[in-house]
């Protein structure tokens, strides 16, 4: 069976499925310049929501400390993954031998002047920067991005652009949102560095290559199930 029948198949299947938000949304054809955001929690969640990645819900990761809110809506951008190429760039620019990813989606938190009242919804933005963030020995980059449109910072082109006090917000909730209430575990996080758009996009590239890298065998598979089930 030909490919392009086989992509017109899965599209059309979307019509009576919901797609999984990481695998079944598109990243976008201008990435990474403009990136297409699975939105999980935004300012104002007492809860910490993650994507299961099973059944692609939402679910209940933990309460937030009250006092440590998401200053901006907060996600993963689709079809990337910090595995190996993100580790290792990671490990290029700290100068450190022992990190990996991961293994998750991409984080993502995009700076908007506009309310969204809550998650589970996909957005386009334009990243600007992002912090090298370690957790552990594990690469968990956060790319800084500004919704695309948006009035006040739509127009900000890079991570000196944005105003020094939501930069600081920012970094303080990422060092201690994994706290846990009426917990005395400590988690060695830290961010090594607050890095540019140039290295903003390098990261989302290496995302990208080790989602494929994990996926396309898999995505093979499916195509060689569905032609064969076709013909």
């Amino acid at each position: 069976m030909k490919r392009s029948n086989i992509r017109r198949f899965l599209k059309l299947s979307k019509l009576f499925s919901k797609p999984h938000p990481w695998h079944g949304i598109d990243i976008g054809e201008e990435n990474p310049d403009v990136v297409k955001v699975f939105i999980e929690i935004v300012p104002g969640d007492t809860m910490k929501y993650e994507l299961d990645k099973d059944s692609g819900y939402l679910k209940v990761d933990r309460p937030q400390r009250f006092s440590n809110i998401c200053p901006m809506p907060y996600g993963f951008i689709p079809q990337t993954l910090c595995d190996e190429l993100v580790g290792k760039y990671c490990m290029q620019k700290t100068g450190r031998d022992d990190i990996e990813g991961d293994q998750d989606p991409l984080d993502i938190c995009v700076i908007t002047e506009r309310n969204i009242p809550h998650g589970n919804i996909i957005l386009d933005a334009i990243p600007v920067g992002g912090f090298r963030m370690i957790d552990g020995e594990e690469a968990d980059d956060k790319i800084i991005a500004v919704m695309k449109g948006d009035a006040s910072f739509g127009g900000m082109k890079d991570i000196q652009d944005v105003p020094n006090h939501i930069v600081e917000r920012l970094s303080h909730y990422f060092l201690t949102y994994k706290q846990r209430p009426f917990s005395d575990e400590k988690r060695e996080v830290e961010i090594t560095h607050i890095y540019n758009q140039k290295e903003a996009k390098e990261v989302i590239n290496r995302s990208v290559n080790d989602y494929n890298n994990r996926f396309n065998v898999d995505k093979k598979e499916l195509f060689e199930l569905i032609g064969s089930g076709l013909e």
